[in-house]
């Protein structure tokens, strides 16, 4: 077979593929057709497919195992698609796993080296955070990124606050999503959230490093769980 593979081709594979999980047409655990047979199905290349189902085992929505073959592992929120284009996952999913890394340390940093000011600056965004969540109006993605670049600056260096400010359009992005998809829920979703920003608030306030740490983490890791499924 010619390959052709077209700019967009792996994406459109990872899309369709991605989709149907989603509608549920694959559960949990079903195996997906082989490489040749995708490959047939999509009229292109065995690489092309193997691509895009590079991806996919890199969301964790996929599992290859020896002797099994390739099934499905998670199921994102299917409300994902009302509000992001379903190939923007993969780089959502990578945001949030640099977030989770680099804020973590942050907020342990802010829990040692927070003044007086910084402190009254979260307690200011988590307030705003909290009448957006009681008066159920708006997203509330920019307070959110307020809170958090409320914490980076607490930090003390500079290079926490300049990342923040550096990927700003991706993080407010996936905010969005994440904020979207909570007020399809339930408030008490919401309130959840609330009070994982909270904990961070209170492990800061309380001067406790690796509490913060721990705080901040979960959040993001509960954020990703949220959006990708457990």
């Amino acid at each position: 077979m010619n390959e052709r593979k077209t700019p967009g081709l792996a994406d459109r594979i990872y899309s369709e593929i991605l989709n149907s999980i989603m509608e549920g047409d694959f559960k949990e655990g079903d195996r997906l057709m082989t490489e040749h047979a995708l490959a047939d199905r999509f009229a292109t290349s065995r690489p092309t497919v193997r691509e895009a189902l590079a991806r996919l085992r890199a969301d964790g929505i996929i599992v290859t195992r020896r002797g099994s073959g390739t099934t499905v592992g998670r199921r994102p929120d299917p409300d994902v698609r009302r509000f992001a284009p379903l190939e923007t996952l993969s780089d959502i999913r990578r945001c949030y796993e640099f977030r989770i890394v680099t804020e973590a340390g942050a907020a342990a940093l802010a829990a040692q080296k927070a003044d007086a000011d910084d402190l009254r600056a979260i307690q200011d965004a988590w307030d705003q955070l909290e009448r957006v969540v009681e008066a159920q109006q708006g997203i509330g993605a920019k307070d959110d990124f307020a809170f958090h670049l409320a914490v980076a600056r607490a930090s003390k260096n500079q290079f926490f606050i300049t990342v923040m400010s550096f990927i700003e359009e991706q993080v407010v992005f996936s905010m969005n999503l994440s904020r979207n998809l909570s007020l399809v829920k339930t408030l008490e979703r919401q309130r959840l959230v609330q009070r994982e920003h909270l904990d961070v608030l209170e492990a800061i306030r309380d001067r406790d490093a690796a509490r913060a740490a721990h705080a901040m983490k979960t959040h993001l890791e509960s954020a990703l769980d949220r959006m990708f499924g457990n």
